[in-house]
């Protein structure tokens, strides 16, 4: 099987439907910086420290959501062909939402913002959490071209959060304290 089709040649690629689109269209902008976001979740998997290996089978789920999120982001709006694969039935966000509010009763509370740092995982966490924002500014300007799968947002809007949670709670395991940004007013009551 070759893995070129030469139509990247002229900056053009073909989605799911067979519509095929400038390399720089919005639909295209939006699954790739999910890829780009999945790619860095196995950068974060590759570098667990040892104490931090219990997010390993977490994060290989959510390189698997973020492969479906993906898919549904290069479904063309005018397909009917194909359906959605990530929808609210498979209670991803839900499980997200579970995990958050797991890892942040187990994290000192805060009042102030914190830097993105600390451990290497927390560090490369951090970095997951602002590459998942670029995605979701991605899907919204996306949206507001064609419809798209809400749910999608709504699962990576969670995700941002997840990855907070799980950069502090990696924290811990390693034994690293947050840094508080030093001009912070308390923001969190």
């Amino acid at each position: 099987m070759k893995i070129y089709t030469r139509t990247g040649d002229k900056g053009k690629t073909r989605i799911i439907g067979n519509d095929v689109l400038y390399k720089s269209a919005q639909r295209i902008e939006s699954y790739g910086t999910i890829d780009e976001l999945n790619s860095l979740v196995g950068v974060v998997i590759a570098n667990l420290s040892e104490k931090n290996l219990v997010l390993k089978d977490e994060l290989q789920e959510i390189q698997q959501l973020l492969f479906d999120c993906g898919t549904d982001l290069a479904i063309s709006a005018s397909d009917k062909k194909h359906e959605f694969i990530f929808t609210e039935d498979n209670k991803a966000v839900d499980w997200l939402e579970k995990k958050i509010d797991d890892y942040s009763a187990k994290v000192p509370a805060i009042q102030k913002f914190i830097l993105p740092g600390g451990s290497r995982t927390a560090s490369n966490l951090h970095l997951a959490r602002t590459v998942t924002r670029r995605a979701e500014r991605e899907i919204v300007a996306l949206m507001q071209e064609e419809p798209i799968n809400d749910y999608v947002l709504k699962f990576i809007n969670r995700l941002s959060d997840y990855f907070f949670a799980a950069a502090r709670y990696s924290n811990v395991l390693d034994g690293v304290d947050d840094i508080q940004y030093r001009n912070s007013k308390p923001v969190f009551r």
